[in-house]
């Protein structure tokens, strides 16, 4: 699949030639290359349905709307300056708009065209350098070069037209094919030559398997109830841990039901999980919890912050807790990149909808500015970046928890929600992009699967079943050193954004002075 990536975009270029050749509006191309866009969101993305029917089908006819507006900027840039600034403008395009989608309200980067190497990468060693979006380039780079030499090729082959000797088609396709060549040699080159860096620590995930659908939450049919699912991840951990383990990964809402943080060891769960570290002095322990924040005041509230009577303005939390021991009290983080329509509504939205009784909670979860590192008081080297869920996916905001520290990244998901779909599979796998970026090793706890390790050249070492009671357990290393891409951050999608303005703008003046000179004209 990594393959067609490289040549995927061949056929939308040629389909959008065509058209223009014929003298099709604007309106034509942008139907053909909305119901492109449409067929490859629905057969990659369709899982997403599983879900939430509404939201899948939403994610699939409003993404595939919103990657028109690159396309479309190359149609008018090449339609008005010519194939050449045309051409080059379309990766500028796509790649701003990529960025784009990494930082606002609506993000869904999953069909960003960098992470399709997730299957494939030993291709991309290098993103510890250019990062995800690096991958985005050489798609496009690519298909573009592979479109020129087969347009060559077929106006060559017209009739009347001078033939091309064996020489000269070899010489035509050389391009492209050392476009999509080089940089692989390459990677496999810096694959290897690296090597595993920093000391080890042994770490325990727990995947407790627990139907979010049926079993887990309150009010479902077949609901477990929050003792007996505490019982089982603690059965699960102290049936596979060994006297070296320093850390476990619960998964994400491993502790749902909603508590407020400045009570939480007062919880009778959370008493339980203290005396199982009582018995293991030297272990420690990530577990993902709803919680809850409360503030004095709506001046002193969030801008996500809710209402209630009886409570005053409080704040929900997707969280990590970190307990370092029996008695210190633990520490937080608050899931960040939050999923759109589930666990985000824009602030538009919210402020319209706060009114109505829609039989729940209503607005987004809270989130917190800062990538908190989870920091061992007994071992400096063992230093954990908390991602829970669909964090993972996103490049440059994994690696601010390296830069903050975090020699080991610990991933908390519920991928049961995609039930036995490519979702779960495809989430595993953008993991491993992230630890070649950051070079740091990665331990994923996951509900109902699939639970891994991956290790810095983003090889899936070990992994558990999909749908089955599992822990498991492996020694990583803690790497403390910082990859070019985590020291510099993103370059190529604010550089890509200054170049699409830029490019933008030149094909607004060409276009007035176009018309200026046809009025003049006439």
């Amino acid at each position: 699949m990594a393959l067609l990536l490289l040549v995927g975009w061949v056929p939308y270029l040629f389909m959008e030639q065509l058209l223009t050749r014929r003298g099709a509006s604007g309106w034509k191309v942008f139907r053909y290359t909305y119901l492109t866009l449409v067929l490859w969101n629905a057969f990659t993305t369709w899982w997403v349905s599983y879900s939430t029917l509404g939201g899948g089908i939403a994610a699939v006819v409003l993404n595939a709307l919103l990657m028109c507006l690159p396309t479309m900027a190359f149609y008018h840039t090449k339609k008005l300056a010519g194939p050449m600034l045309g051409y080059l403008s379309l990766p500028v395009y796509w790649i701003a708009f990529e960025q784009l989608h990494l930082h606002w309200d609506l993000t869904w980067p999953w069909l960003t065209l960098g992470n399709g190497f997730a299957q494939a990468n030993s291709w991309v060693q290098w993103y510890e350098y250019t990062g995800f979006l690096g991958g985005s380039v050489w798609i496009w780079v690519v298909n573009i070069l592979a479109f020129l030499s087969l347009q060559k090729y077929a106006a060559a082959s017209r009739p009347g037209a001078p033939e091309l000797s064996r020489v000269q088609v070899q010489r035509l396709f050389m391009v492209p094919l050392l476009a999509a060549l080089l940089p692989i040699g390459l990677s496999k080159l810096i694959g290897y030559n690296y090597q595993e860096k920093g000391p080890p620590a042994e770490v325990l995930v727990i995947q407790p398997n627990i139907d979010p659908y049926q079993e887990k939450f309150q009010g479902a049919e077949n609901f477990i109830p929050i003792e007996a699912q505490v019982t089982r991840l603690i059965t699960l951990t102290t049936e596979n841990l060994t006297p070296k383990t320093r850390l476990v990964l619960w998964p994400e809402t491993s502790l749902d039901q909603a508590q407020w943080e400045n009570q939480f060891d007062a919880n009778p769960n959370t008493q339980r999980v203290r005396a199982m570290l009582a018995q293991h002095p030297n272990l420690e322990l990530i577990t993902g919890i709803t919680s809850l924040v409360a503030y004095p005041s709506k001046e002193t509230a969030t801008v996500t912050a809710r209402y209630r009577d009886e409570t005053g303005y409080f704040d929900v939390f997707n969280t990590a807790a970190f307990l370092t021991n029996a008695s210190t009290p633990a520490t937080f983080y608050h899931k960040s990149r939050l999923v759109p329509g589930v666990e985000k509504v824009p602030p538009l939205l919210t402020q319209l909808i706060a009114n109505i009784n829609l039989g729940g909670t209503v607005g987004s979860y809270g989130s917190q500015k800062e990538r908190t590192v989870f920091r061992s008081p007994t071992d400096s080297a063992l230093r954990v970046g908390p991602l829970i869920c669909y964090e993972s996916v996103y490049g440059d905001f994994v690696a601010e928890y390296v830069k903050n520290g975090a020699t080991l990244l610990g991933i908390i998901t519920n991928d049961g929600w995609w039930s036995d779909s490519p979702g779960h599979e495809q989430h595993l796998q953008y993991a491993t992009l992230r630890a070649i970026e950051t070079r740091r090793a990665i331990a994923r706890s996951a509900n109902t699967g699939i639970s891994a390790f991956i290790n810095q050249r983003g090889e899936i070492t070990a992994q558990t079943g999909w749908w089955v009671p599992a822990a498991s357990r492996a020694t990583v290393q803690l790497n403390s050193e910082l990859t070019f891409y985590v020291r510099h951050g993103e370059l190529i999608g604010p550089t890509m954004q200054v170049l699409a303005g830029l490019l933008l703008s030149f094909t607004l003046v060409r276009r007035f002075v176009g018309a200026k000179k046809s009025q003049l004209s006439s």
